[in-house]
Parts: C-alpha cells; sequence; structure tokens
C-alpha cells in the first residue's frame, strides 16, 4: 500500500480498478493542517486525465502491471505489430494506444509493452534512439537571429529542432521522453 508522500511523477498507481500514471506532481505545506500533494493523473486504458488533490494520510494500491520484451516488426496504417521475443506471440496496439510513441519506432526495435489484466496498454521505448534524418533544409550563413536550429525531419516523420551542421543523411540521437535532440551520431 502507498500513501501520498509515494507519489512523485511516473508512479504507476491503481484508483477505482484502473491503472494511473502521475503525469504532474506538486507538494504544499500549508501553514496549518496537514500536506497536501496535488497530482495529475493520466488514466492508462482510456487515456483521461485526473486532477486531485491529496492529504498525506490518503492510501493508494500499487498497479498491478506486468512488462515484456517485444520486438516493434511494422506498422500498417494507425495499427503497429509487435512479437514477443519469448514465445513469439503477436499482438497489435493501436495509433491512439501508443500516442507520441510512434514517432520513435523502428523495425526490430527491442522494447516492454506494458500489460494489465493481460491487455496491452502501453510501450516503454529506451531512452535514445538514433533515427536517421530524410529531410534538412540548407542553413543559411548568417542567418543568426538567435536561437541557432533549423527543422528537420526523421525517417518516422518526425519532425524537431537541430543545430544548423545537422544535414540530411545524417543519423542523431534523439531523446524519446523530451523529443528533442542530443548528438549527431558518428558511424
Amino acid at each position: 500500500m502507498l500513501t501520498a508522500s509515494d507519489l512523485r511523477k511516473g508512479l504507476k498507481v491503481q484508483i477505482d480498478g484502473n491503472p494511473y500514471i502521475v503525469t504532474d506532481f506538486e507538494f504544499s505545506k500549508p501553514g496549518k493542517g496537514q500536506a497536501l500533494y496535488r497530482t495529475k493523473m493520466r488514466n492508462m486504458i482510456t487515456g483521461n486525465q485526473l486532477v486531485k488533490t491529496y492529504r498525506s494520510n490518503d492510501k493508494f494500491e500499487k498497479a498491478e502491471l506486468e512488462e515484456r520484451k517485444m520486438q516493434f516488426l511494422y506498422s500498417q496504417g494507425d495499427e503497429f505489430h509487435f512479437m514477443d521475443t519469448e514465445n513469439f506471440e503477436q499482438l497489435v496496439l493501436t495509433r491512439e494506444q501508443l500516442g507520441d510513441n510512434t514517432h520513435f519506432l523502428i523495425d526490430n526495435m527491442e522494447l516492454d509493452v506494458v500489460f494489465y489484466n493481460n491487455l496491452p496498454i502501453d510501450v516503454t521505448l529506451p531512452i535514445f534512439v538514433n533515427l536517421a534524418v530524410t529531410k534538412a533544409d540548407p542553413w543559411a550563413k548568417g542567418d543568426t537571429s538567435g536561437n541557432d536550429t533549423k527543422p528537420v525531419t526523421v525517417q518516422t516523420g518526425y519532425e524537431l529542432q537541430v543545430p544548423p551542421f545537422v544535414e540530411e543523411g545524417d543519423k542523431i540521437q534523439i531523446d524519446t521522453r523530451t523529443g528533442e535532440y542530443v548528438t549527431r551520431v558518428k558511424e
């Protein structure tokens, strides 16, 4: 059993029989009375947001989630196909279930699929992925309006801002938590 003082960003708890993940968290201690914990949570099945304030003596159940190693095989329209690396069973997740994670999926990528009551509800991507730049506009030298970045498109169709020296054909490392450029990868 967890208490409100255990709440932190990324924690998965069960509320009214549904798994929630804490997406934002704020602690406040008024002059008198108990400490308050303001949280924003996302239902891991429906995606609905829940904003609620808890007191320090409120209790939660930890969400009973299972993670299985799987391999991303391919996408077809809005369906994404995965294979269990142990028993070779395949499953399909939709674009709606995966959300922004679809921007970083490449064929044969190994990742963890999160299950709740034997239903796949989410994927846990590696923190960094290396993707090839497929479209990059040339940088105009002297175009220094403060922040030196330019937009590029990577092999998955995701667009992001990168430093001006990144060119089409380069491989770059992207942080999957923020979707931001990390570094250029040398091969």
